[in-house]
């Protein structure tokens, strides 16, 4: 069978059938057999036992890929529980078939023993060298506001971060998790990472034990002590302090990746009607947006994050410091969007976020009721109602 394993079931039978050679030989040892017999069926006992280690091998490499990319974080220590129990019985496993070729004392018997024993070796240290680190991605091609993600949890929850070296954002990213006092988490860069998919949970359980106290600790980080560079204060006063009003944010997302939640300019009309109505200013943020989107009271910084002063060693925090400018000395007092990650730095640190998702998204939803001023709007009859509260409630 060894041959067809890769073919479908094929495994699953063979494991099966190995399970039993086991159990029947082990079993006819103890019952008792004839002398000519015991020799025989230690052999295959010993056949069997170094088949059963290299297959346990070969199981855990395997879950153990999928357990570290699972959706969630329950689902990954679930996996890699699963993944050690296999471990166990390819350890186990090489263990009978030691003893069996000392008994059986021919070099033959020796080399097999040895053959499960390196597997056995092998399958633990897929556990022991397990990545535990998550990679800050540091490549424009990746999400940005991933990194915030990845900032807040190490900060809140101790977990590890890797950066890949040589990429094109390498310096800024080690220059934002330096400031925010992350050195000690930072590892060396190691391959199959854990799933940042499981940083939103991990975030939000923070959040759900200390809100106040977890907030706290990400503005205290993100922005530092020094205030911002009289060069940010300016280019802010140059393009908003003219208007002296209040503010909402409305984000534009147009994106390749995962397209499907881009922003609809439908929408995105109709939301700054709803916000210019409401008596505030808009503020265009992130992607480009079509001039005639914008009307003649609202406030144009889209792509302004792809100028110099957001793009030195210190833009990450360049960006988080306009977003805090933004809000203490222009009266922001929220932002609205479709599901970007690039919302998530402001939301974390205080700044009232509405996101527009067609459903309920599983993920960022556990910040909902966690992170204070975390709101979902799932696209349904009345959403725009609840909007029109929600900047009515951001006015009070």
């Amino acid at each position: 069978m060894q041959g067809k394993l890769h073919l479908p079931g094929v495994r699953d039978d063979y494991r099966s059938r190995l399970e039993q050679i086991v159990l029947l030989g082990t079993r006819a040892m103890e019952n008792g057999i004839e002398e000519q017999e015991i020799a025989s069926l230690q052999w295959i006992l010993l056949q069997a036992h170094t088949a059963r280690a290299e297959d346990a091998r070969y199981g855990a490499g395997q879950l153990s890929r999928g357990s570290q990319r699972a959706p969630t974080l329950a689902d990954c220590e679930d996996g890699w529980q699963r993944v050690e129990q296999i471990v166990c019985t390819a350890e186990e496993a090489a263990s009978a078939a030691a003893e069996l070729a000392r008994q059986l004392d021919t070099a033959k018997a020796q080399a097999l023993a040895d053959k499960a024993q390196v597997a056995a070796t092998e399958a633990r240290a897929i556990v022991t060298e397990r990545n535990r680190a998550y990679t800050f991605h540091a490549d424009p091609g990746f999400s940005f506001g991933e990194g915030w993600y990845l900032a807040a949890a190490a900060l809140l929850a101790g977990v590890l971060i890797q950066i890949r070296p040589g990429a094109a954002q390498e310096v800024q990213a080690k220059r934002f998790l330096l400031d925010a006092g992350l050195k000690d988490s930072l590892r060396p860069y190691r391959s199959r990472p854990a799933s940042p998919k499981h940083l939103t949970h991990i975030i939000a359980q923070a959040f759900h034990a200390d809100a106040a106290g977890a907030q706290r600790t990400l503005r205290v980080a993100f922005l530092g002590d020094e205030s911002p560079a009289d060069s940010l204060t300016s280019w802010i006063d140059h393009r908003v302090g003219g208007q002296p009003g209040r503010k909402v944010l409305l984000w534009v997302r147009t994106g390749d990746h995962d397209a499907e939640r881009n922003t609809c300019f439908d929408e995105l009309r109709q939301l700054a009607e709803l916000v210019v109505k409401a008596g505030l200013t808009p503020i265009f943020f992130g992607d480009a947006v079509p001039r005639e989107l914008v009307p003649p009271s609202a406030i144009n910084l889209t792509l302004c994050w792809k100028e110099p002063l957001f793009q030195g060693p210190d833009m990450r925090r360049a960006q988080l410091q306009l977003f805090e400018g933004l809000r203490c000395r222009h009266g922001l007092l929220g932002q609205i969007g479709v599901t970007t990650a690039g919302m998530d730095g402001p939301a974390l640190m205080g700044l009232p976020t509405l996101y527009l998702t067609q459903e309920p998204n599983v993920r960022l939803g556990q910040w909902v009721g966690a992170v204070p001023g975390y709101q979902e709007v799932v696209r349904e009859p009345g959403c725009f109602d609840v909007i029109c509260d929600t900047l009515y409630q951001w006015q009070q």
